[in-house]
């Protein structure tokens, strides 16, 4: 009487054992082989497996859930076989790597999202790393937001994040889903402590341009106050212009002068004729002064740094003074960075030195500088 049944076939059989390969975001290629083959033997009145292990391995890089293991035609006790004998590895409850070795990032948002359920999306820092972000603290952690009547607990690397308000804007991608540039940002930034970090991420989102304040505060406004403290007040500094977390600080220490109070930060400015000149990280417009951020991460290639002296001998050129500091320099030695440029600011308005430079935006509108 014919019957079948699947059953894990020896590790070493060639009949079917297949390989498969993961890539995650940041290019990491990793190659990983599970036991998939499987071999017929009769059982009356089995049914046939609902799902093509192979398949589901290699479109899942080798990660798999328990109901899909046994939707497959495993059973319990071969899954804790392979664990036992250290082929598979768990990796959350229910949640398997089909084999040994290293776990790649794509492999653990494919097996946090198995765990969280169909409906999660990744969240914060983890989502910032999908969107390609290069400065953010260190997290092991994956955020997940699932609908509020999802009952799933935080467990191992997966932070599970009950919400009425899963984002609308989420973005498909391998098997699992990535909040918006804009609620990831807002996610992280309510997830941390520290207002350095916060202020990072803000200014890169907005200075590479990844998402508009309008969005970061429309994400905000919706958050309510619930731990958004840190979020605000990284918006407010970014909102007069400053682009980094060097030039917060920069902004911060000349703010606590009575005589700078007109200082206007990534202001577009240009020669009296109307010709477009180099954007200065802070201009002083009735001095003709301007101010800049040299980070040394910025100038590591000659390139980098021939055209940061590209930039201060155009505007030279065009009467303006350049002043440069360090982020180091900035925040060791504040009280020394305010005297220089209050005593070159007196000295340009004693001498009515200006040049031939002006600013050329008009204030208070939408990407323009305004007032410190």
């Amino acid at each position: 009487m014919p019957y079948q049944i699947n059953r894990m076939q020896e590790r070493f059989s060639t009949s079917t054992l297949a390989t498969h390969s993961s890539r995650d975001r940041d290019g990491d290629e990793r190659a990983t082989a599970g036991i998939l083959s499987a071999m017929t033997i009769a059982v009356p009145g089995a049914a046939a497996p609902k799902v093509d292990l192979d398949q589901l391995v290699t479109r899942q890089r080798g990660i798999v859930s328990r109901p899909q293991a046994l939707a497959a035609g495993l059973d319990d006790g071969v899954i804790r076989r392979e664990l036992r004998n250290g082929h598979w590895q768990r990796l959350l409850p229910g949640i398997y790597a089909t084999f040994s070795g290293a776990v790649t990032l794509e492999q653990r948002r494919l097996a946090a999202t198995l765990y969280a359920g169909p409906n999660a999306q990744i969240t914060g820092l983890a989502a910032l790393v999908w969107h390609g972000f290069r400065h953010l603290p260190d997290d092991k952690c994956l955020h997940l937001l699932v609908p509020h009547s999802t009952r799933r607990m935080s467990r191992g690397f997966v932070r599970v994040h009950r919400t009425h308000r899963l984002d609308p804007y989420a973005r498909e991608s391998n098997g699992y889903s990535v909040c918006s540039v804009a609620r990831s940002v807002a996610d992280a930034c309510r997830y941390l402590d520290e207002l350095r970090s916060v202020q990072a991420i803000v200014a890169e989102a907005v200075q590479r341009r990844l998402v508009t304040t309008e969005a970061l505060r429309r994400e905000l406004e919706l958050a309510g106050k619930s731990r958004t403290r840190l979020l605000r007040q990284a918006l407010s500094d970014i909102s007069v212009g400053v682009r980094s977390v060097p030039e917060i600080e920069f902004k911060n220490v000349l703010g606590r002068s009575p005589l700078l109070k007109s200082i206007l930060w990534n202001a577009r400015i240009v020669t009296d004729a109307g010709t477009p000149l180099p954007t200065p990280d802070g201009w002083i417009d009735e001095a003709g002064i301007a101010l800049e951020v040299d980070s040394r991460e910025y100038h590591l290639s000659p390139e980098q740094w021939q055209k940061t002296m590209r930039r201060h001998n155009i505007l030279t050129s065009h009467g303006v003074l350049v002043l440069h500091f360090t982020p180091s320099e900035i925040r060791s030695r504040p009280t020394h960075v305010r005297q220089v440029v209050e005593q070159a600011y007196r000295e340009r308005i004693a001498q009515g030195a200006r040049g031939s430079a002006r600013l050329a935006s008009p204030l208070g509108q939408e990407g323009a500088p305004v007032p410190a």
